[in-house]
């Protein structure tokens, strides 16, 4: 089945959001949260890579009160212009937005698991949205800014983790200029502060990937750390 749009009308805001599901019935269901550039053709071909192997995905706009369009490539001048919308947006607006959308996806698959997977700001909006009861599994992809900010101000994010029930993984590059080592160091060791075994809340650092390493369309891809990122998701949907 070919992705589409569709508008998600029961929260505090529209949401416009891409959904593909191939199959009337899944064990696992999976919220994509997108990087500041919006739901744009990659953020959509994730959805779409997920549907081809039978699992239903919708992608959730972050800036839905600032851009609830917004769609941008990955030129300095987008890059300004969706930090732009980034710092308008709050903690609180990720969790009533995701709230909302994982709503509409249990109305779509009741008995599926949720598995909430993030890039860039959306991999620091998936760490905030893991503290949802609904969420089972999680996956922040080089969520900058964890360890040291929280969207609207606050304490770090990462002090919110106490609140994460769910599996949570954080991927991050060593070659990430958006996240040092001291951050990167702080990751590791408060996931360990949380879950001492490194099993329920777990840290994947890959050598040498830069910012973005998911993505072909950026200049930072990297085909063997993308590879290694879609295995540790996909191995997520065998058990």
């Amino acid at each position: 089945m070919e992705g589409r749009w569709v508008q998600i009308e029961q929260g505090p805001v529209p949401l416009r959001c891409w959904w593909n599901n191939p199959q009337k019935e899944s064990k696992h269901v999976v919220l994509v949260l997108p990087e500041v550039f919006g739901v744009n053709s990659w953020v959509r071909s994730v959805v779409d890579r997920l549907a081809e192997q039978a699992i239903p995905a919708l992608a959730m706009p972050i800036f839905a009160r600032t851009a609830p369009e917004l769609e941008l490539g990955y030129t300095d001048d987008d890059l300004v212009e969706g930090r732009r919308h980034k710092e308008q947006t709050t903690t609180r607006q990720i969790l009533d937005d995701a709230t909302a959308a994982l709503n509409w996806l249990k109305q779509q698959y009741s008995q599926s698991k949720i598995i909430v997977v993030g890039f860039c700001f959306g991999g620091h909006a998936a760490l905030i949205t893991s503290t949802l009861p609904e969420v089972d599994i999680t996956f922040d992809f080089y969520g900058a800014g964890v360890a040291t900010t929280r969207p609207g101000g606050g304490p770090p994010s990462l002090d919110l983790l106490s609140q994460t029930s769910g599996k949570l993984t954080c991927i991050c590059g060593t070659g990430d200029p958006l996240i040092p080592e001291a951050d990167r160091i702080s990751i590791q060791q408060a996931l360990r502060e949380a879950d001492s075994s490194e099993v329920r809340l777990s840290y994947v650092e890959i050598e040498d990937a830069d910012h973005g390493f998911m993505c072909e369309q950026r200049a930072s891809f990297s085909p063997n750390a993308s590879t290694l990122g879609w295995k540790l998701l996909m191995n997520e949907f065998k058990e």
